[in-house]
């Protein structure tokens, strides 16, 4: 890896982490939490070798984030690793910002430290804390993060950092003090929105790295209920959530729309159903300026790897 880019900030922090570090297309999932430890190398030896550039994952209930990254670093040869997103509530920031310099310097260019505020419920039930104002308690965040500095032999580098960033001022943020932006459950117009904000190109500015579910199964395409039931329980928890509830109504849906599950509407709106539509739907975020596009492939289980679904994606998207 070249030459980290000078912060003025943070002079030690490699603010790359567009198309070079993370390819065009990449991959989320959270189906690694149902893996056991030790067959975690084969699924992502597969991965490594279908030849997708990054692999993300988020952090709810399951694996803590960092150890999680230490896990599939080792497990993969050349993939790049980005969490999406690491919760701000789950660590404080120099924790963060010491184990995010250890996977540098362990994987170096291989790694990408995605971080969010996640949503209320999960930070007020499940762990304990009070939910902040999310820009403010962002903010000071990377206010503590920047305070971080190298205390350890050979970890004076921070890899990127990029943002969970949904609306116009948490998008400002990203652009302000980190690599970029990392939006979830969006439309390629709100790419192109966030494009606007972030300035620069999906070539040259900074990094928009884009999740989109999809399901690509063998035969999908004239199963209407196989595309409606993976689309249904992958949507059954986020349409609880007000963040992104919030984020569809300024992307034009309405309160009709969050039930249980999702509308048809919504479903058919941010779940395409087929390769051809998967690939056409890539293609529209890159062209709105997202610099990666992650595809979130629905398996039958949400816990179980789709092999066999990411290498007929792999195949209609990497060629």
């Amino acid at each position: 890896m070249s030459a980290p880019a000078v912060n003025a900030t943070h002079p030690a922090r490699d603010d790359r982490a567009g198309r070079g570090r993370l390819g065009r297309v990449g991959l989320w999932t959270g189906s690694l939490e149902g893996v056991p430890v030790a067959q975690v190398p084969d699924v992502l030896g597969e991965l490594d070798d279908q030849g997708w550039g990054s692999l993300w994952f988020g952090e709810a209930v399951g694996r803590e984030a960092f150890t999680a990254a230490q896990l599939y670093l080792g497990a993969t040869r050349r993939m790049t690793i980005g969490t999406g997103i690491a919760n701000i509530y789950g660590r404080d920031a120099s924790a963060a910002g010491s184990a995010a310099r250890t996977l540098e310097a362990s994987h170096p260019g291989r790694f990408v430290l995605g971080l969010g505020v996640s949503h209320a419920p999960l930070v007020e039930r499940h762990r304990g804390h009070h939910y902040g104002r999310p820009l403010s308690a962002m903010r000071e965040y990377l206010d503590a993060l920047d305070r971080t500095r190298a205390l350890a032999a050979g970890e004076d580098v921070m890899p990127p950092v990029v943002l969970a960033a949904l609306g116009p001022k948490m998008l400002g943020l990203s652009r302000d003090r980190t690599a970029g932006a990392h939006p979830y459950l969006t439309l390629p117009e709100h790419t192109a929105r966030a494009r606007e904000i972030l300035g620069g190109t999906g070539e040259d500015g900074p990094a928009l790295v884009v999740e989109h579910a999809a399901v690509v199964a063998a035969g999908v395409g004239d199963d209407d209920e196989v595309w409606r039931s993976r689309a249904h329980d992958h949507l059954t928890v986020y349409t609880g959530l007000p963040n992104y509830r919030n984020s569809w109504t300024r992307q034009g849906f309405e309160e009709s729309d969050y039930v249980r599950g999702g509308s048809d509407r919504l479903k058919r709106a941010l779940v395409t159903r087929g390769l051809e539509a998967t690939r056409a739907r890539v293609q529209e975020h890159l062209d709105a300026g997202a610099s990666t596009v992650l595809v979130q492939v629905l398996g039958e289980n949400m816990l179980v790897p789709p092999v066999q679904d990411w290498r007929l994606a792999a195949e209609a998207l990497l060629g």
